[in-house]
């Protein structure tokens, strides 16, 4: 399964990518508004400094609304640098501009998926990923991870090619589902990849391997005097 990190954050990408384990980067409006761009044109110049820090898929969202301005903004997204994929809202209007973008070679990923109906559409009309929002569903008392399941059984039947990106993901328990069930991709916050890292026993062990090696050290010493 290839992890993506979810943010904007050029300090949680490099880091992320320090360990050796990033397939990729997806962002949100929220997101680039937390690192406090506020210009067009600051936002497209992040975009691309991402793209140049990591050689993988970097989602950029398209804000408009309509078909024709969704197509429009995803073209200007796309030739900031090869590795942007347009994030495209889950709406009619979307699908009708994946179809188009498919159609002239940009990458799409539809996002707000929560349904697997939604997740049907958007492969159908050509999306090369779609973005279930797990930790939204569980939010209101849904089991976001069935919906995962879901899309891959439906996914499976038909043999789409299009890639499942679980997203909205709040616990490392999110991600080991993910992967236990064959999705794709997990996008995954900072915070949450640090917590998959970490170990209680882990830390224990290497306490423990620690005290233990000072005493070989201290007896090295009293030989050695």
């Amino acid at each position: 399964m290839k992890f993506f990190i979810d943010t904007a954050n050029l300090n949680e990408i490099k880091e992320a990518h320090s360990l050796g384990i990033l397939d990729g980067v997806t962002t949100n409006p929220s997101l680039i508004a937390k690192e406090g761009i506020a210009t067009r044109q600051a936002f497209e110049q992040h975009i691309k400094t991402i793209c140049e820090l990591i050689d993988a898929p970097v989602s950029a969202e398209a804000v408009s609304l309509t078909s024709q301005e969704m197509v429009a903004e995803a073209r200007i997204l796309a030739a900031i640098h090869p590795q942007v994929v347009v994030k495209i809202p889950m709406t009619v209007d979307g699908l009708k501009a994946v179809r188009q973008l498919a159609e002239e070679g940009i990458k799409t990923n539809v996002t707000l998926i929560f349904s697997p109906l939604q997740a049907l559409m958007a492969a159908k009309a050509g999306a090369s990923y779609v973005s279930p929002f797990v930790g939204r569903l569980d939010d209101i008392a849904h089991e976001g991870m069935a919906l995962v399941e879901q899309i891959i059984e439906v996914y499976s039947n038909y043999l789409f090619e299009t890639e499942i990106i679980v997203a909205s993901i709040r616990n490392p328990l999110h991600v080991l589902d993910a992967a236990k069930m064959g999705a794709d991709v997990a996008t995954i916050p900072f915070k949450v990849i640090e917590q998959m890292a970490k170990h209680p026993l882990t830390d224990i062990g290497i306490k423990n391997f620690l005290a233990d090696w000072e005493k070989v050290e201290s007896k090295s010493a009293l030989q050695a005097k």
